[in-house]
């Protein structure tokens, strides 16, 4: 309830989260309320650590303050990926709020690393905790901070698709972890004389180090150029199907540029005997409604194929038939059929799974193999075959 009383109170036009000004203003605000929540906490479990001399609470009141400048920086990346395409970046700036996201995750990686070693010499040098209920109690309230940031930045990274945002709430979910931790070793200090505090600080520098392996992970892989949402690749085969005379899809590539801006390309099969001024209306039309629908910048290739000759769909149908023995193969296109009299070449497209690993030898063997399956049928056509990967 709170986090839908903040987004109507601070982000204007909030219901429209496909406009950008209006999800930039979403991540400003998560920047914000990350760094005023983190802060508070950074300044109350740091108190508690110095008052109590537990490495535990200070290496968790360290890592709030890194959470401050974590949030520092998706502000930042926010701002710099909201500017405008420019002639050296035309797909806009949108990929700095990877960046961004990838710098803290190294932040993170850093403050788990100090606080392992700092933890470690906890255990070597041990002191004495002193319990005190009222530091326990501020420990429980931020734990309960905690929980509700990490559901706040769930809550607004799900409204705008911002994988920086759903990172800080899995960030905010493992401080919640170590925090109920420390509480924990805080209490059982009492009854326990050996320094479980630095044990615990070790668990806690442990879950940090993992949240920045998660973190890195989250935000390399669309800068590498991650496999696209297979629901946004679905519906985008669909979309294009739906327009008149386009009877076949494939070849689809989608390219992130940051949240919002992608860009596709997809081949249309069409029958070869239309208009080509028919089939080009049909064309803009389909590139122009779905670009807007599913915003993004679409291209489609167009591919006329015949679909009116006997001996051609018959010679398809048998391809499809013999490609079924070979389970590397996921689907096949572009089919042609070029010759006179007995002697013809069969050319098509196949499409192979990443899954399979084939290497450039394995792939000719596959191709070998798939002419002679088609031989037994028909000894004298040939076979020239085309390997595609499956991008999407």
């Amino acid at each position: 309830m709170l986090s839908k009383l903040l987004v109507i109170k601070f982000v204007k036009g909030y219901e429209n989260t496909n406009d950008h000004k209006v999800r930039d203003s979403y991540g400003y605000l998560g920047g914000i309320v990350g760094i005023i929540v983190n802060l508070i906490l950074f300044l109350i479990k740091l108190s508690i650590g110095l008052f109590v001399k537990s490495i535990a609470v200070t290496a968790d009141a360290f890592n709030n303050l890194s959470d401050v400048l974590s949030s520092v920086i998706t502000i930042a990346g926010f701002k710099l990926a909201s500017k405008p395409a420019d002639e050296e970046h035309p797909f806009g700036h949108g990929r700095i709020e990877y960046i961004s996201g990838l710098i803290v995750a190294f932040m993170v990686l850093m403050v788990g690393v100090e606080f392992t070693k700092s933890s470690f010499n906890k255990i070597m040098n041990p002191e004495k905790i002193n319990f005190q209920l009222i530091p326990f109690i501020l420990l429980l309230i931020s734990v309960g901070a905690k929980i509700w940031l990490s559901k706040f930045n769930k809550y607004i990274g799900e409204k705008i698709n911002s994988s920086a945002l759903q990172a800080s709430s899995l960030d905010a979910l493992t401080d919640v972890i170590s925090s109920s931790t420390v509480a924990f070793s805080l209490l059982l200090s009492k009854w326990i004389s050996f320094p479980i505090d630095g044990y615990v600080g070790i668990v806690i520098s442990l879950f940090i180090l993992y949240s920045g392996y998660s973190l890195i992970k989250d935000t390399i892989n669309p800068l590498l150029g991650e496999a696209p949402d297979p629901e946004l690749v679905e519906e985008l085969k669909n979309e294009v199907l739906k327009y008149e005379n386009i009877i076949g899809v494939h070849d689809l590539i989608i390219h992130n540029y940051g949240p919002g801006r992608r860009m596709a390309s997809i081949h249309a099969e069409v029958p070869y005997d239309i208009s080509i001024v028919k089939i080009h209306e049909i064309i803009d039309k389909a590139e122009n409604e779905i670009s807007k629908n599913l915003d993004l910048f679409l291209v489609i290739h167009m591919d006329p194929i015949n679909t009116d000759d006997e001996e051609i769909n018959k010679a398809r149908i048998e391809v499809g038939t013999v490609l079924g023995k070979f389970p590397q193969v996921k689907s096949f296109h572009d089919f042609r059929m070029v010759g006179d009299g007995e002697y013809k070449n069969l050319i098509f497209d196949i499409v192979i799974d990443f899954s399979s690993k084939l290497t450039l030898k394995d792939e000719e063997n596959l191709k070998t193999n798939i002419d002679k399956e088609l031989k037994k049928i028909h000894p004298l056509y040939n076979s020239l075959i085309t390997i595609d990967k499956a991008y999407s």
